[in-house]
């Protein structure tokens, strides 16, 4: 049976997430049903990596096997046609070893959360962005951020429903930048690392937003890191400015 990568772009406001669930729409059910409009099914689609409920992707990277030895270019355009009207797309397809894996063959994730500081109510963004009222301090965000960096017990960065093995990861990015959007002055969080816990970007950033707001300073953000406890760590943001922006593997399959 081929097998295809593709790389998925999505907005994840209407999903209740990435996995598959039998009462609710997610974005994995939404692609295997169109998959089995174009081969008799069951189908299953392995990703890189689960998002939760509105949470966006700009390059999920997932695999799918067919048993017709589809032309890469014709499979997504014939999954796109199906997937309409869901705001998912296939923007990349290619044949891939029968023994690649978007979960297992990957080397890194990358994450990029958006902060939009203005008071008017957002309007294009809106479901995009998380929007706070207040202007932020980058520097004081970075300082604190440095202190994440590497390998550590991420415990208090780490939901309490969350069900990896372990909570020591290594943490390779996370960088705060202010960007001039069209709506306005946003800061960006870009953040890679091999795997990642359940909500930790997000705990990081809310963190982090405390610090830019001058609730925390970076010492805090520091000893709530050697806490080693959930209750140290900040307030967890909201989903809607989460994008899981792109994966890394040894050879990229859309190159």
């Amino acid at each position: 049976m081929p097998r295809f990568a593709l790389k998925v772009e999505y907005h994840g406001a209407p999903f209740v997430g990435w996995q598959r669930q039998k009462e609710h729409v997610s974005v994995q059910g939404t692609i295997e049903s169109a998959l089995a409009k174009l081969e008799p099914g069951p189908h299953t689609v392995a990703a890189a990596g689960r998002t939760d409920a509105g949470v966006h992707g700009l390059g999920q990277v997932a695999h799918c096997d067919m048993t017709r030895d589809w032309d890469p270019f014709r499979l997504s355009e014939a999954l796109n046609y199906h997937l309409k009207p869901n705001p998912i797309a296939i923007v990349a397809c290619s044949r891939v070893d029968d023994d690649w894996h978007a979960r297992f063959s990957a080397l890194e994730r990358q994450y990029l959360f958006r902060i939009l500081t203005r008071r008017a109510p957002a309007t294009h963004d809106k479901g995009q962005v998380w929007q706070v009222s207040n202007p932020l301090n980058v520097q004081e965000m970075q300082r604190a951020a440095d202190m994440l960096l590497g390998k550590h017990d991420f415990t208090t960065f780490r939901s309490t429903i969350c069900q990896a093995l372990s909570p020591i990861k290594t943490l390779d990015e996370l960088r705060v930048e202010q960007v001039d959007g069209f709506a306005g002055t946003e800061v960006h969080f870009h953040v890679r690392a091999r795997s990642f816990l359940h909500n930790q970007v997000r705990s990081f950033v809310g963190t982090l937003e405390r610090v830019g707001a001058g609730s925390w300073t970076p010492e805090d953000v520091r000893e709530a890191l050697e806490a080693k406890e959930r209750a140290a760590c900040g307030p967890v943001c909201p989903p809607q400015g989460l994008y899981l922006a792109g994966v890394v593997y040894s050879q990229d399959p859309f190159a």
